[in-house]
């Protein structure tokens, strides 16, 4: 019986080639056709070397970007989101080693984990409502498999509210806002714009204003 159980567990990771969004699917499948070298795939949840046990932290981005980590294969690399997020994980001790913006450049994490709410690539990274949900399927596992975890800091609105419904909290009881910080279902949520280019570039965050998240987060890990 307890095999049986574990077997059903749902996985937080998809397959490679997972059906279960045909708009993505089918997007990565021309992709994969164009541009061979590239990862094209769902992106995996990026982990620090010492394992699940290890992880505090964890972040949730929107959707790989298609140069950035569909491209690469891990979370925010080889976008400017990456350049921002990784210099403040470093920067606040989250982080060591430096990020060169490739999957094989040595950074390593420290406590946290990176993952995105939509694992495929959306056409015009917009992903839509249906795809949110469907792959809330691997964000409630994601969240689950790590038992020290603590804190879960969610970049922009859509990823927030997708972490508060895996949560199995209300929306309305939780709503998004930069800088806030709220427990939900055990869990200290915190909140920051996205770390984007266009986010940064017209001023909706600065980057005192993101460095500033990730100080009052490593504060509260070390309380």
């Amino acid at each position: 019986m307890k095999a049986a159980a574990l077997s059903a567990a749902p996985s937080p990771e998809p397959s490679r080639d997972c059906p279960l969004c045909p708009r993505l699917h089918d997007f990565i499948a021309v992709l994969r056709q164009r541009e061979p070298g590239w990862f094209n795939a769902p992106v995996p949840t990026f982990l620090p070397p010492e394992g699940e046990d290890s992880v505090r932290l964890l972040i949730v981005g929107l959707a790989p970007g298609l140069r950035g980590a569909n491209r690469t294969g891990r979370p925010f690399t080889g976008d400017y989101a990456g350049d921002l997020l990784y210099g403040t994980l470093i920067a606040e001790g989250l982080a060591r080693g430096e990020f060169k913006a490739r999957p094989d450049d040595g950074l390593e994490l420290i406590g946290t984990a990176i993952t995105n709410a939509v694992r495929c690539v959306p056409p015009e990274n917009k992903p839509i409502g249906s795809e949110i949900a469907t792959c809330r399927t691997f964000l409630r596992p994601t969240i689950a498999r790590f038992p020290n975890l603590r804190a879960i800091l969610t970049l922009g609105s859509i990823a927030h509210q997708s972490t508060v419904r895996a949560l199995d909290e209300r929306v309305a009881a939780h709503p998004f806002r930069h800088g806030r910080r709220q427990e939900a279902g055990g869990i200290m949520l915190f909140s920051s714009y996205h770390c984007s280019r266009y986010n940064t570039n017209t001023g909706v965050l600065t980057e005192e204003m993101f460095v500033n998240v990730f100080k009052e987060i490593a504060a509260f890990l070390k309380s």
